[in-house]
């Protein structure tokens, strides 16, 4: 003998999937606790702004005008002022609304579709002497115009993890004290987002996000086919005016 002794003790009937052990062994509750710990810490933390950080997370009903982001963001976490709407296990967002996005959702889309609708019904299906192939053309035009807007607003921007170890200082690096975290060049705190975006250009109230790295191409397309929509848009109604002059 070795003189320590493990004393386990199982106490009751055993019983399906139910039995009680001593605390010199872990039970599935320990087991379970730890896994979620463990989940948390694999969760990626990202570059916020240190006060942001620092502040506690508000409830879902605050009465306050929280209370509208949170009813219309169907309380997704929220990193900075980015509303993660759908996210990875660890902690990636899928989909992501910006700290404009109320002006995105009522005012930018509702005015793309709502000219889109117009032009098509009255410009288009309600005259006659107009063709109906060019209702294949004008809508597919708005459509994905539309599409482009949702890729734009939703898509990650290029958010940035923190970074605190020293060694990426000596690689080219920059250290940014409104997020305690080390930045690559190129990678700007966003004040409006406040979060660091990776090859941040600006921050665009019409889509309601940051453009950065992950959206870039996205939101180039989105230019080209809103300014194609609309001088397509312009030359429809122009002709249907001018048509009787």
């Amino acid at each position: 003998m070795s003189g320590i002794e493990e004393k386990v003790s199982i106490t009751g009937t055993p019983s399906k999937g139910s039995f009680e052990i001593s605390d010199s062994t872990p039970t599935v509750n320990d087991d379970k606790s730890e896994n979620s710990v463990s989940e948390r810490r694999k969760m990626k933390q990202y570059a916020v702004s240190v006060r942001a950080h620092m502040q506690p997370e508000e409830p879902c009903c605050t009465g306050t005008i929280s209370d509208c982001y949170s009813c219309f963001c169907c309380c997704s976490r929220r990193v900075g002022n980015m509303f993660f709407l759908f996210e990875r296990r660890d902690g990636s967002p899928i989909f992501v609304a910006g700290p404009c996005w109320p002006f995105c959702t009522f005012v930018t889309f509702p005015l793309i579709a709502g000219i889109g609708a117009l032009v098509t019904y009255y410009a288009i299906l309600k005259d006659d002497d107009k063709p109906r192939w060019l209702v294949y053309i004008y809508l597919p035009l708005v459509v994905i115009t539309l599409v482009s807007l949702f890729f734009v607003s939703c898509r990650d921007p290029g958010l940035l993890e923190r970074v605190v170890d020293e060694e990426a200082g000596t690689s080219g690096w920059y250290w940014n004290e409104q997020v305690g975290s080390y930045r690559p060049p190129g990678a700007l705190y966003c004040r409006e987002c406040k979060v660091m975006i990776k090859d941040y250009d600006h921050l665009c109230p019409w889509t309601g996000t940051g453009i950065g790295g992950g959206n870039m191409f996205c939101f180039k397309v989105f230019v080209i086919m809103i300014n194609i929509s609309c001088y397509t848009s312009i030359a429809i109604v122009a002709y249907v005016l001018l048509k009787d002059v």
